[in-house]
């Protein structure tokens, strides 16, 4: 297999091209953009510029001479590198009728949405885009996509060897070219010191003093290195929910590597097999999962909830107003905890999932269902399209 079909996100690109001038497709390094757009562009005949070729950014040394007369789609890939052309594409984007839709590609999220939002704002829809989902490669392959995550190459390699070995020169390259290139001058071995650290706490409460000392830097420098890794796409700050309830809360994110592929990589985990007898198995399949739900439910509101009395939910999602809680087990048949009570009654939740790697779902109490992956996308959607 050679590639891999997305019609579910193609669809999501056209639709937002067609109500919009302007479309940004956001993403970390190497998870399809590219491949994404051009089926895009094949099928629209749009023009594209690829910013990374020579020929393509000397023909945009004039942008409005270049761009003013395209008419259909335009696709301006890696964004990112010319952030000159967002004040242009705001005069294009307002044009009466618009003879043009640009659809931006980018893989450095801090700097190019602020340039876009500043240059586009109420003419640009961001979508987001990471590897490949469980619904795009199907439940079969569901225990090769958690072990060798979602990146398309590492995904689709011929054998788990060849895909462990492009994973460590994806983060090699990712930290010694592509973050370069995006104007982060923070040094490799620096990133790739604390890019390891957030792998040991991948699932787990981020102290920034704590890794500050372990690496011997300030921890406002590691903060802000974080946000580098984060603004990459490569790993994910989740926000603790906090509210008055009379009980001491956890304020801090907890941090999780994105792609459960690079973070078996950055373990050193060698194989399927020796991830089962790792201690952070249930870690990696809860960042797993936490991915899978935040595809459907989006993330602008998501968090997870934890008390200094140790009561704890590894999910809290707002769909609607309405609150949904979950936990990830890494058990055949989960039960609902003490914590999950505990989360219900302080929390107020609408319905709480408790998702595991087994094949069957099934009911635990009338406010709580055992959900096995597989069946989740459903549970999910249905939350999504109900507003009752």
């Amino acid at each position: 297999m050679t590639s891999l079909a997305r019609p579910g996100l193609l669809a999501r690109v056209e639709s937002r091209l067609h109500s919009n001038p302007a479309v940004l497709l956001l993403g970390p390094r190497q998870c399809g953009k590219t491949t994404l757009a051009r089926a895009l562009a094949a099928r629209r005949r749009a023009e594209y510029f690829d910013l990374e070729a020579p020929a393509d950014r000397s023909r945009l040394a004039q942008p409005a001479t270049a761009l003013g007369p395209l008419r259909g789609t335009v696709v301006i890939d890696e964004a990112q590198l010319q952030p000159e052309l967002f004040p242009l594409l705001r005069v294009l984007a307002d044009r009466r009728p618009l003879p043009a839709r640009f659809l931006l590609l980018g893989s450095a999220s801090p700097d190019l949405v602020r340039g876009i939002s500043e240059s586009l704002a109420g003419r640009v829809a961001l979508v987001q885009m990471s590897g490949f989902s469980l619904e795009e490669v199907g439940v079969r392959a569901l225990r090769r996509l958690w072990w060798r995550g979602g990146f398309p190459r590492s995904f689709l390699a011929r054998s788990d060897e060849d895909s462990r070995l492009w994973r460590e020169d994806f983060v090699q390259t990712f930290l010694e070219r592509d973050l370069r290139r995006f104007g982060v001058q923070v040094p490799a071995l620096t990133l790739r010191r604390l890019w390891s650290m957030v792998a040991h706490y991948h699932g787990q409460i981020w102290n920034a003093s704590e890794i500050g000392r372990s690496l011997g830097e300030a921890h406002t420098t590691v903060r802000r290195h974080l946000d580098v890794l984060c603004g990459a796409f490569v790993v994910r700050q989740l926000p603790p929910w906090f509210e008055n309830l009379g009980k001491r809360q956890i304020k801090s994110p907890k941090v999780y590597v994105r792609d459960s592929g690079v973070l078996h990589s950055l373990l050193g985990i060698p194989s399927l097999a020796a991830l089962e007898g790792h201690p952070k198995l249930g870690a990696s399949w809860e960042g797993f999962v936490l991915e899978e739900v935040l595809r459907v439910t989006g993330e602008r509101e998501a968090y997870f909830w934890n008390t200094q009395g140790g009561a704890e939910l590894d999910l809290l999602v707002f769909v609607h107003g309405r609150r949904y809680g979950f936990e990830f087990k890494y058990a055949d048949a989960p039960t609902v905890t003490r914590s999950l009570r505990v989360a219900r009654q302080d929390l107020k939740l609408g319905r709480a999932f408790v998702v595991h790697p087994g094949q069957k779902s099934y009911p635990l109490e009338d406010w709580a269902e055992a959900v096995a992956l597989p069946h989740l996308r459903d549970r999910l959607l249905k939350l999504v399209s109900s507003r009752t």
